[in-house]
């Protein structure tokens, strides 16, 4: 049993017997949702699940008594509801799931949770969570971006994304490309950079100070970035940097104290 790192793999008095108040549960989040023409429509779960499993690994390599849970794949991405394919569900479901998970785990040795969450739709909700978790079950909770994203730069033969490679651009599909390139069919891609909005001060995406309401066909046709000089290369250094940000973030959250 010791090599064993998916909680549910073990039996239920061996999770009762095994755990500790030390354990950390990760929990990766990600979604069924619309990206494009070129990629899954499993692009969120897959990135955040390969990468919690990769630093559950790495982590216990090095002594982190972590356990992968099974990652969330149905989540808050009405964005794309309007995209055949999308499956979301809504803010009331997701928040009612994310509680009641919360009390399950609360069931368990383990005072602690992890979500590696794979999808930026999730990303607010986590957060008022996290506080309702705590209160309510007395857990440490604790929530991560998955995968490393970066928008093309325009050097080295990657796109310039004006800094809006959010969605589907060219950091996604360089992970996928890495991580199922089988799933990937580039010949599809196509660039959708809203260069409309790259120079404004205040609104945007991911910490302007302005943020505002959108779904992803605002934008046309959904993608949000330029997928066409995405490679393998440049998703497998994405990737391990995703996992040593996540192992480096486990063994802080191990040793944290408020």
């Amino acid at each position: 049993m010791s090599g064993i790192h998916r909680l549910e793999e073990l039996s239920g008095p061996a999770v009762a017997s095994t755990l500790t108040s030390s354990s950390i549960m990760v929990l990766p989040t990600g979604a069924i949702e619309h990206h494009g023409a070129h990629l899954p429509l499993a692009t969120d779960a897959l990135i955040a699940g390969k990468v919690a499993e990769a630093a559950v690994l790495e982590g216990r390599s090095r002594g982190l008594d972590l356990w992968l849970l099974p990652t969330l794949t149905y989540t808050k991405s009405d964005e794309h509801a309007w995209a055949p394919g999308t499956m979301w569900l809504s803010a009331e479901t997701l928040w009612a799931t994310l509680i009641d998970l919360g009390r399950s785990i609360a069931t368990t040795p383990a005072r602690t949770v992890v979500f590696v969450n794979g999808h930026g739709g999730n990303t607010a909700l986590l957060g008022v969570a996290l506080r309702e978790l705590r209160r309510r079950f007395g857990l440490a909770t604790f929530s991560m971006p998955a995968g490393v994203q970066r928008a093309g730069r325009g050097v080295d033969g990657e796109p310039d994304e004006l800094g809006l490679g959010i969605h589907a651009g060219f950091g996604e599909t360089s992970l996928v490309l890495h991580l199922r390139p089988d799933l990937v069919d580039l010949s599809l891609g196509e660039r959708n950079v809203p260069e409309h909005i790259a120079g404004l001060e205040y609104i945007g995406f991911n910490g302007y100070p302005v943020s505002f309401g959108w779904t992803s066909d605002d934008f046309g046709s959904g993608v949000i970035g330029d997928p066409t000089g995405a490679t393998a290369e440049a998703g497998a250094a994405l990737f391990t940097e995703s996992v040593q940000r996540a192992v480096g973030a486990f063994t802080e959250i191990a040793a944290f104290h408020p």
